[in-house]
């Protein structure tokens, strides 16, 4: 059993898995998944202040600080004591296209050449993890979710807003990985 959970599983399962997400939170009283807005409920919680976005009733909505609590919890189990021995299998073509863009696998999920302490303090650094940071938090602020929120929930509840902004977030990565990120990874 434990070998089962600690090899990946194909999407089919993966996907259902998820899929069934939506309608479980639907009949659990009517709850909408996504992640993004528990930092507006974590905010609200701890910061007395007098801002007018802050002020509602988050405990309402407690039920997502739990869910969010328990994706962190999840990630730590499953890396912690569920993680597979083997070396990360990468295809060979999506290898040589990272190698093109100096970028060396070296058979992590997140490969030191871009995921380093050394890069953090660097241009590519400021440009990938301070400005992407903030640009995504403003874009899923912006957008009124993120995109967990609006291409697994909102698409599922047959919401136009939801179908245009996964539109605009799969663009958006298109545009990134295929324009943007090599000229960043020239810098």
């Amino acid at each position: 059993m434990l070998e089962t959970i600690q090899q990946p599983w194909p999407w089919y399962v993966a996907g259902a898995l998820i899929g069934l997400t939506v309608p479980a939170l639907l009949l659990l009283g009517n709850k909408h998944f996504g992640i993004s807005s528990s930092l507006r409920h974590v905010c609200a919680a701890c910061i007395p202040g007098n801002i007018s976005f802050f002020k509602y009733d988050w405990r309402k909505e407690i039920w997502n600080l739990f869910f969010v609590f328990g994706v962190l919890l999840g990630g730590v189990v499953a890396t912690q004591l569920l993680s597979n021995p083997d070396p990360i299998v990468v295809s060979e073509k999506t290898v040589e296209a990272l190698h093109a863009l100096n970028i060396e696998t070296d058979n992590q999920l997140m490969p030191a050449s871009i995921f380093s302490f050394e890069n953090l303090f660097s241009i590519r650094g400021l440009l990938f993890f301070v400005i992407g940071g903030f640009m995504v938090g403003f874009g899923a602020r912006y957008a009124g979710g993120c995109t967990s929120g609006h291409a697994i929930m909102g698409l599922s509840t047959l919401q136009w807003p939801s179908l245009v902004a996964t539109c605009c977030f799969m663009a958006g990565g298109f545009i990134m990985v295929h324009l943007i990120f090599p000229w960043l990874m020239t810098l």
